[in-house]
């Protein structure tokens, strides 16, 4: 049977590239026959930088509210929240006594976090093995990601299969599950960077509940080039190529369809065109999402989640602790 299992950080608000990028795969996953999946909010890795508390909190519930309005069905998939299932602390600690600073040091997101900073706290720079502990809990067999993420699934392969080697068949060795297409939204100012909830510019993104008012301007304002000429090329052209994934994902219509539809037009065309189809599709999530903003209910599903993924995480700790020479009485 295959497994999924992802998540995302409460911090900052979601983007469309954290939709079409990882939200929507986790719910086409979850359809998947002979198969289950597993989406958390890993709020243990937002700590990783200072948070405010009361806006932790808040936001934790707001991502699993996300989930749901996008289609993820707590009938079909593990809906639960990190922290919620003690396991995810405890593998975390057992795999960094089974890891080496010299992994860590190669991680290329660690790198891009700390620079600039006098002060870089542990859990940021071993949060990859969090990561890789929340992975193998489930016996994981596929973790859909972004490509950005291949590096940690890699370093999670490598401490299973060491840890294996060493003591034994003891966890499912994990496969990085990438869309071939549109795993990587680029920013609508800098389309040669990924669009990012946390980047200090707003009109670099689009979060999944802001209003048409405000995505509008920043769609007709995203940046192309001067040729005003529809292709998709994300060498040549990058930002133009960026909006036709963006419409392609959103509309489900493949890019050749596009090109070959605005052939000729000017670049306004096919913005204005996509401002009606984004906001078609934000329009139903948003209501979706406000038909879950009762607190009580979504605490009763996460409630649920935690409890069935707890089963399972208990189970893999305990065949770790046995594997390691830890005393259970």
């Amino acid at each position: 049977m295959k497994r999924f299992f992802s998540g995302v950080q409460p911090s900052g608000n979601l983007t469309i590239g954290n939709y079409l990028g990882a939200i929507k795969q986790f719910v086409e996953l979850q359809h998947e026959p002979d198969a289950e999946a597993f989406y958390c909010v890993v709020d243990m890795h937002a700590i990783t930088v200072a948070q405010d508390p009361e806006e932790l909190r808040r936001r934790t519930r707001e991502i699993a509210q996300i989930y749901l309005a996008c289609g993820v069905d707590p009938k079909q998939a593990t809906v639960f929240i990190q922290s919620h299932v003690k396991e995810h602390a405890e593998l975390g600690w057992l795999l960094q006594c089974a890891s080496y600073m010299g992994e860590l040091n190669r991680m290329t997101q660690f790198k891009d976090k700390a620079e600039g900073k006098a002060n870089v706290n542990v859990g940021l720079f071993t949060y990859p093995i969090l990561m890789a502990a929340d992975i193998l809990l489930y016996d994981t067999t596929h973790v859909p990601v972004g490509n950005d993420q291949k590096q940690h699934i890699e370093l999670t392969r490598d401490i299973a299969e060491r840890f294996n080697n060493k003591y034994g068949d003891t966890f499912v060795i994990p496969e990085p599950k990438i869309q071939e297409f549109g795993a990587r939204i680029m920013a609508l100012d800098e389309p040669t960077k990924k669009m990012s909830k946390s980047a200090e510019s707003e009109a670099s993104r689009i979060a999944i509940l802001e209003t048409p008012d405000v995505f509008k301007k920043k769609i007709m304002r995203a940046v192309t080039d001067t040729e005003n000429s529809i292709a998709f090329d994300e060498t040549n052209k990058p930002g133009i190529s960026n909006l036709l994934t963006i419409y392609s994902m959103f509309a489900d219509e493949s890019i050749e369809s596009l090109v070959e539809r605005y052939h000729g037009q000017g670049y306004g065309t096919l913005k204005k065109d996509l401002v009606e189809v984004v906001t078609e599709q934000l329009s139903k999530i948003q209501q979706r999402f406000n038909e879950y903003n009762d607190v009580a209910e979504l605490d009763k599903i996460l409630r649920a989640g935690a409890e069935k993924a707890s089963v399972i995480a208990e189970q893999t700790c305990n065949r770790v602790k046995d594997a390691m020479g830890l005393l259970r009485i």
